[in-house]
């Protein structure tokens, strides 16, 4: 597989392109991982140990044959988590294997959980429009806990409940543009600038926006775990959402199975003009110095994990996603079992194809033993 850190020009680098080269060799990028990389990369990320604390129940409804309910929690900075637990109604108090679904970054960060999931109000029209562009229309999390799960559906730093005041957000403003725009609307693109503010100040106190988000989901996920109608606990996501599933399995290793739609690449394969449209949570400073993005999304080897390649990814180069699948996969062989990768004919998406194949590999590895094999 040709090295994409050529002399030949780089998009987006253009007569800088030798940077790459230069960095490639002098900082020694993208090694063999080493013994011990999920406590490495967890401490240059600076993986906050964050705690739901207070849960508190803001709300139950009963709907389309699920019982939800609306959860809230304090990780000690900023407004209360809000969660979406959405349970088939039939299960009554009965123990279920659980996953923790991950919302997407999209762009739209006036709506988290509501991406995925409805309340008892239902989708606004943009949550609508964004579910058509990239769920099939579908409210994936919701459908998934009609298949027998406890679906536990959380905001996170920056989306939702947890997004920021308009006010705090300098320069946040958009400039008009000649198109009417909703509240909703006005305030992702306010939101769009003020990542690169909040991913500054992260790294400024010791942390990364990863290692933020990733210590909220780690608070999120032992939440599931501690409920008494939840066995076994996966999650699952797609692109930004997938990301913070695989920094949730890298980080967390009493998740039993992790999924992750239309996220990965090498980190190599990305410089060649794909790093512009990611979130800052792609790149926590120093992790290429550690390791290539595949080494740690395979860190958690052998437990079970599902890694979906859209082959027509506009976002991700398949020269990446191809090499991430050979990474992760001998990553894998090493241990003879427990890799799933599937390249599909789709784009950057998690459509009903896709949520069919993740749902019935959810299944089998959280209800067939438990989920505790791997360990």
């Amino acid at each position: 597989m040709p090295d994409p850190l050529d002399p030949r020009r780089l998009r987006h680098l253009g007569d800088f392109s030798g940077l790459a080269e230069l960095a490639m060799t002098q900082r020694e990028l993208f090694p063999p991982p080493g013994l011990g990389l999920r406590d490495s990369a967890r401490e240059v990320l600076g993986v906050l140990e964050l705690t739901a604390a207070d849960v508190r129940t803001e709300r139950t409804w009963t709907a389309d044959g699920l019982s939800g309910e609306e959860v809230s929690w304090d990780v000690g900075f900023g407004p209360r988590t809000h969660a979406y637990v959405l349970r088939p109604d039939r299960a009554g108090d009965g123990v279920l294997p659980g996953v923790v679904a991950l919302h997407c970054h999209a762009g739209m960060k006036w709506a988290g959980k509501e991406k995925i999931a409805d309340g008892p109000e239902g989708p606004s029209p943009e949550v609508a429009r964004l579910r058509a562009a990239l769920y099939d229309g579908r409210a994936w999390a919701a459908e998934l806990a009609r298949r027998g799960f406890t679906v536990l559906v959380p905001d996170v730093l920056g989306w939702g409940s947890r997004r920021f005041p308009p006010a705090d957000m300098p320069d946040g403003a958009p400039g008009e543009s000649g198109v009417p725009l909703s509240e909703a609307d006005r305030y992702d693109l306010a939101a769009a600038r003020h990542e690169h503010v909040l991913a500054k100040y992260c790294t400024v106190l010791g942390t990364s926006y990863a290692g933020v988000v990733a210590g909220e989901d780690l608070a999120a996920a032992a939440y599931l775990r501690s409920r008494a109608d939840v066995g076994a606990v996966g999650c699952a996501g797609l692109s930004g959402g997938g990301l913070r599933a695989a920094l949730l399995g890298a980080f967390d290793r009493d998740v039993d199975a992790v999924a992750v739609v239309a996220m990965i690449s090498s980190y190599r394969d990305l410089l060649d003009g794909f790093v512009a449209r990611h979130t800052w949570m792609l790149y926590p400073p120093g992790l290429s110095r550690l390791c290539d993005l595949p080494d740690l999304v395979a860190s958690g080897a052998p437990r079970p994990l599902l890694v979906w390649y859209g082959e027509r990814d506009e976002i991700l180069p398949l020269s990446g996603m191809r090499r991430a699948h050979a990474m992760i996969a001998a990553h894998y062989r090493q241990v003879q079992a427990g890799y799933t990768g599937i390249f599909a004919d789709a784009g950057h998406s998690f459509g009903r194809a896709a949520q069919e194949r993740v749902f019935g590999w959810l299944a089998r590895h959280l209800e067939a033993d438990g989920g505790t094999a791997w360990r």
